[in-house]
């Protein structure tokens, strides 16, 4: 998966890099997985000697980004960095993507495991799941769920919750995490499961409520509200947790490779940026790529085992 080898392309060779890097990023700017791009950009780029430019590239559910940087050139100029969405539940969402990233794609590092909140509008006015479920239930067709994209972690989940307890609620989906966070705030839709990076500022400004942490633990920001599972809801779907990952095409080269690996590995021991990373609300990992696709290779198929339990499909 990832694992592709071949002969390093023309023009590619021990000046690597001789040019700036692109890192391709499948949301909009804005939302937690650009900001985490960012960072890192700018912890790479002294380390590579070259400027390192995010590229947002938007739309249906991350392909559009995932397929261009896919596509690229196999120079090491262009990388992805990716949520687990688009390299692992669209393979069951989708009949015929235009890519395969277990074979079109090669990890680079995990460079983080983000964390999700339940969050609602304040005009819901629930303190807990049970809570929210028993209102929707109430109110059918009276509530929407925002999401960054089709057949992402909150339209998942709300295809769950809708299966599971019997309800009927809305999916609206959006190009990005930052402009489904300003619809929320705004009261257009009225819940997501979202990014604590980018959620948390309008949760402690007291415009959104939090509900439930996703994962297995509670969050180092948001100490105060508990799991789904501390709340008696113990389904994999709310437990399942995956890292971004910073990958890049296929054929790139094993050197190219290797080195970006060790480079990201370093820039992600130190402290200042664990320290920026930790307060979007996500845990540093910062590991090789053997490690990182290790990594992947055990959580593809509870991903896709997931994804399938909900019934899903997007074409």
């Amino acid at each position: 998966m990832g694992l592709a080898r071949a002969a390093a392309p023309s023009g590619v060779g021990s000046d690597w890099p001789a040019r700036p890097v692109r890192i391709v990023v499948q949301y909009a700017a804005g939302g937690s997985t650009d900001t985490l791009a960012r960072l890192l950009a700018e912890a790479l780029s002294p380390r590579l000697g070259q400027p390192v430019i995010v590229e947002n590239r938007a739309g249906a559910g991350g392909i559009i980004g995932t397929d261009a940087a896919a596509k690229s050139a196999a120079d090491g100029y262009t990388l992805l960095l990716t949520v687990p969405g688009p390299i692992a539940a669209n393979l069951v969402l989708y009949k015929r993507l235009p890519y395969d990233p277990r074979t079109d794609l090669r990890m680079v590092s995990d460079i983080a495991t983000p964390r999700t909140v339940l969050a609602v509008h304040p005009s819901v006015e629930v303190r807990d799941f049970a809570g929210l479920i028993e209102t929707i239930r109430a109110r059918p067709g009276r509530f929407a769920m925002g999401s960054w994209g089709a057949g992402t972690q909150p339209h998942q989940i709300q295809v769950f919750m809708d299966k599971r307890y019997g309800l009927q609620t809305l999916h609206v989906a959006y190009k990005g995490e930052a402009p489904m966070a300003l619809d929320l705030v705004a009261g257009t839709v009225q819940m997501t499961v979202g990014s604590t990076a980018t959620l948390v500022p309008y949760i402690q400004a007291g415009r959104l409520r939090a509900l439930a942490m996703a994962g297995t633990t509670r969050a180092q920001i948001l100490p105060e509200v508990s799991t789904f599972a501390e709340q008696g809801f113990n389904d994999e779907v709310y437990a399942l947790t995956g890292p971004i990952s910073l990958m890049a095409p296929a054929r790139v080269p094993d050197a190219v490779i290797e080195r970006l690996g060790r480079e990201t590995q370093a820039a992600l021991q130190e402290p200042n940026l664990r320290a920026r990373i930790a307060a979007l609300g996500a845990e540093p990992i910062g590991n090789l790529p053997r490690e990182a696709a290790e990594n992947y290779r055990r959580f593809l198929p509870v991903s896709m085992r997931l994804v399938e339990a909900t019934g899903v499909r997007l074409d």
